[in-house]
């Protein structure tokens, strides 16, 4: 067996916090704008990108707790979305606002970013939602001419709105925060410099405090980049575009959906508040660490009362909140729940459990307040099998990509209950977020019914290069491991973080490769107090880092690929073989047919010859329950691509179980639906 590298958890954290609270990290009240493109004007256009990933994220020891740290504050919970505190205020930003492409790259120089700007002639774009779709008819059908429209519109274009800021503000904390902005954004407010983002797919927010004017009307702007895919999308050998800093550093086979794609909105709130909730629900017990900012120039001497909620079967509890000034401290409270109900996929129970921060005694005026939602459960590895509450879990999953024809990535909530609603239709249980993480509605969804997910993060496809540069000097790869474990890290549902999609090892690699997943492995170990198992898609199943993963993944294509259907059954026993003690899950599996294309089960592309090959394989992982974990196949639904691969018609590969446009289902779709799992019948 290959030697394991040291998996510290020290090898994250940057700084310690031994009296129980740490400075707020050092960061500009105005952040510097990036120059302009790294690329030759007559090149394809490439964005900036500073020494390091330019949110600063990192993580911090404060009084026996890893806390995520952003822009130079706590990262702080997104519940805001959907949660109104009573201690807070709430300005959405979902509305239309002004919208321009800058394919010159003249913004900058032109001063888009200044309040003074007259946008009056610019067009409207609605916030949330994807410019891919603003003008590209045809967008979801599977004949309509590849390479037109706006879903090819590729680098700079911005955004602009105009606010009005409460005078109530002046003593307030107040951030702008965006769950997604694709590919990366640079935020203005009234021409101040507020920071970038870079990752398509995770929540980020911005401290305003340097550029803030209460009682004044304010001009918030966006400079949203993504880069091309490819040199010229019809040419008949595409040349791709790449960046080493960016993940994806080149083209993967799912769209990289363009622009401000989710909720915006601007949260004001005390300034010593609750920044964020961390809780861990198991054997009867419940574990809160509070993390507490103290903005203000005076230290803060109050109590905490925590209230794990009804039917937990305990009363609040009240203790001790100190914070120095201008630092962020973690209040500790553990508590027994006698009576909370245990989750699981058969009775999805949650609770809501309540913070209030009071000054001096307990019944002292109250401060602030932040609630979350949690689940009592058990989740443990070990003799081959994945466990909830000590019974042996069998995952029947899908892989699905987060879309659909008429939104693109901003999907709306009755756009998710119909497609996660097939979930449960098919007697699956288990959902991979295929290769990003997913709007919040998401996981609160899978907490609620009962489905078991496997988070991921956007780093697939990456080679040597990449890793090495990911994990000696970039750390954007670490940025989004971290704010995984930290943003999802109260959902019962998430029972598995994913590290890794299909990344390559080069000849000589492997010592790369296992160093850069070992760094992501103690990234989440660092920040999750449940210690979920971690995994990955690994495009092999003789991977050189499957002695670092608590459950072994891999994505297999046996008959469809290379070898036979049959292959799979041995392939399984070797590596049990070899890893006796770790369960194996089957991250990917499957094949494709054109809905409406039927004839034998032995002849490529038919809706039977799909069916069939998802029923060979299931057979084999069904036969072998003991120590394979689950299978999750691919995909849920055709999905949308750039890179033609994989049987694309107008970008839409036809792998799934439903048609994309049309969300028809094909043969495979009640195949899965009646396979049976072990011990059925």
């Amino acid at each position: 067996m290959t030697e394991s590298l040291p998996l510290s958890r020290r090898t994250v954290v940057t700084a310690l916090g031994a009296a129980g609270f740490v400075t707020l990290p050092a960061w500009p009240e105005t952040a510097s704008a990036a120059d302009g493109p790294a690329s030759a004007a007559d090149g394809p256009v490439l964005d900036t990108h500073p020494a390091t990933e330019p949110s600063g994220t990192h993580v911090r020891e404060v009084g026996g707790t890893h806390v995520v740290f952003q822009y130079g504050a706590v990262l702080p919970a997104f519940d805001g979305w959907r949660t109104r505190e009573p201690t807070r205020e709430y300005l959405s930003l979902d509305r239309k606002w002004r919208f321009r492409f800058d394919p010159g790259r003249h913004g900058l120089g032109e001063g888009w970013q200044s309040p003074d700007l007259d946008d009056r002639a610019w067009d409207l774009i609605d916030v949330p939602s994807a410019w891919d779709l603003l003008d590209t008819p045809g967008f979801g059908s599977e004949t309509t001419p590849f390479g037109q429209g706006t879903a090819f519109a590729d680098g700079y274009a911005w955004y602009r709105t105009v606010v009005d800021v409460p005078g109530s503000w002046r003593a307030r904390h107040v951030r702008l925060a965006f769950l997604a902005a694709g590919y990366s954004a640079e935020v203005w407010l009234d021409g101040v410099h507020l920071g970038k983002h870079e990752g398509a797919n995770s929540p980020f927010a911005l401290p305003v405090a340097g550029a803030l004017r209460p009682g004044t009307r304010q001009t918030i702007a966006v400079r949203v980049f993504r880069r091309a895919s490819y040199t010229d999308y019809t040419a008949p050998a595409p040349q791709p575009v790449t960046d080493d800093h960016e993940i994806p550093y080149k083209p993967v086979d799912y769209w990289p959906y363009a622009g401000l794609t989710r909720s915006v909105w601007i949260e004001a709130v005390p300034r010593v508040t609750i920044a964020k909730l961390l809780v861990a629900g198991a054997n009867g017990r419940l574990e809160v660490r509070a993390v507490i900012e103290n903005h203000g120039a005076s230290d803060f001497d109050g109590r905490l009362t925590l209230d794990p909620g009804r039917d937990s079967g305990a009363r609040p509890t009240v203790v001790e909140a100190r914070i120095a000034a201008r630092s962020a401290g973690v209040v500790r409270v553990s508590v027994p729940v006698p009576r909370a109900p245990r989750w699981s996929p058969a009775s999805p129970h949650t609770v809501t459990a309540r913070a209030t921060l009071t000054a001096g005694k307990p019944s002292g005026p109250r401060v602030d307040t932040l609630s979350t939602v949690y689940g009592v459960r058990e989740l443990t590895v070990g003799d081959a099998r994945l466990r909830l509450n000590d019974k042996p879990l069998f995952l029947k999953g899908l892989n699905w990509h987060e879309e659909t024809a008429a939104r693109g990535r901003a999907m709306t909530p009755a756009e998710y209950d119909r497609e996660l609603g097939h979930i449960t239709a098919l007697g699956g249980n288990f959902i991979r977020n295929c290769v990003y993480n997913r709007h919040p509605y998401v996981y609160d969804w899978a907490d609620e019914h009962g489905v078991l997910v496997m988070d991921d993060i956007d780093t697939m496809w990456l080679n040597t290069a990449q890793e090495k540069l990911q994990t000696e000097r970039y750390g954007l790869a670490r940025a989004q491991a971290l704010t995984m474990a930290w943003n999802q890290h109260n959902h019962p549902s998430v029972i598995l973080w994913g590290l890794q999609n299909e990344s390559e090892i080069d000849a000589g690699g492997a010592p790369v490769y296992r160093a850069w997943l070992a760094d992501l492995k103690a990234a989440v170990k660092a920040v999750d107090l449940t210690a979920r198992p971690v995994t990955w898609a690994s495009n092999t199943s003789n991977d050189p880092a499957f002695d670092l993963a608590d459950v072994i993944g891999f994505n297999e294509y046996f008959g469809y690929f290379y070898g036979e259907d049959s292959d799979l059954g041995p392939t399984l026993d070797a590596v049990h073989a070899k890893y006796p003690g770790k369960p194996i899950l089957i991250t990917e599996n499957g094949t494709w047919s054109l809905a409406g294309n039927h004839g034998p089960d032995t002849t490529e592309g038919t809706e039977e010859w799909q069916a069939a090959r998802f029923t060979a394989h299931w057979a084999q992982v069904v036969d072998r329950s003991e120590f394979v974990a689950g299978f999750t196949y691919w995909v849920l639904k055709d999905y949308k691509q750039r890179a033609g691969y994989n049987q694309a018609y107008n970008g839409i590969s036809v792998m799934g179980l439903l048609t994309f446009g049309e969300e028809r289902p094909k043969l495979v779709y009640e195949a899965f639906r009646k396979a049976a799992g072990p011990g059925a019948g």
